[in-house]
């Protein structure tokens, strides 16, 4: 395998990555302040210097640190997500790292579905299908953040030759926490669930493969979701360019 490290190794998607590189020739988890259940090293991304001294002697950065409420204000989203993904982005050019792989979010095209104003509600009307190529939507402020990394992303892949993969990721939970949103949510809330779910072997599926296939075209931007049967955000092209083998699926965990 490869030298990986992962920045936001604290958060929720972080945690469940944790164990997902075991044949990494070397792993390296970053968070942002000290966790007694995880051996980790200190990283502010928004201090440059120190994301530019810190993020060396890897092959490739999985990059989920920032600001990841759907509520999080500007300020906040411009600091940490866009900011410090320009920091991430600026080390491993100069720290000759070869890809990133970025936690983009389905909030960056959520507008295409929505429900109303509120992000994590879907229309229950007719739905559009969401290809990998659809152009940035967002549905909120950090939506909107998310759509400016990938420009970021995009424009060091173009001008620096930086290997990138853009994982518009959907609602990572259990399959229990998944029962619990929906039986407790409003019908579009609920569909929203049912449609976005991305479970735990598939979050670490998806993301082992962006970190290590070979890429046919470079960059990649796909989405990240369960083989859910209510999905409307496309994976095929996730499963043709990373090689992706979604085994989860909403419908079926909610059976259970």
């Amino acid at each position: 395998m490869t030298r990986i490290g992962l920045t936001g190794a604290a958060g929720d998607v972080g945690r469940e990555l944790l164990d997902a590189f075991d044949g990494a020739d070397e792993f390296r988890a970053f968070t942002h302040s000290e966790h007694d259940d995880i051996d980790a090293e200190l990283l502010d991304v928004t201090d440059a210097d120190e994301v530019r001294a810190t993020l060396d002697d890897l092959d490739v950065v999985v990059h989920l640190a920032g600001a990841s409420s759907v509520d999080a204000d500007w300020e906040t989203a411009v600091e940490t997500n866009v900011r410090g993904t320009k920091h991430v982005l600026d080390a491993t050019v100069e720290n000759g790292v070869d890809r990133v792989v970025f936690a983009s979010s389905n909030h960056a095209v959520g507008a295409y579905n929505s429900g109303g104003a509120t992000p994590e509600r879907m229309t229950e009307g007719p739905v559009r299908t969401v290809g990998a190529n659809a152009p940035p939507r967002p549905d909120s402020l950090y939506g909107a953040s998310k759509a400016a990394c990938e420009a970021l992303t995009t424009l060091y892949a173009d001008r620096e030759g930086l290997d990138v993969v853009n994982l518009r990721i959907g609602w990572y939970m259990s399959a229990a926490d998944l029962r619990e949103v929906v039986d407790d949510a409003a019908p579009d809330e609920a569909r929203f669930a049912r449609a976005l779910w991305l479970g735990p072997a598939d979050c670490r599926d998806v993301h082992r493969k962006a970190a290590t296939a070979d890429l046919p075209e470079n960059p990649v931007t796909v989405n990240a979701v369960s083989r859910n049967d209510d999905r409307v955000h496309s994976i095929a092209e996730t499963m043709r360019l990373l090689g992706y083998e979604p085994r989860e699926n909403a419908a079926e965990a909610l059976d259970d």
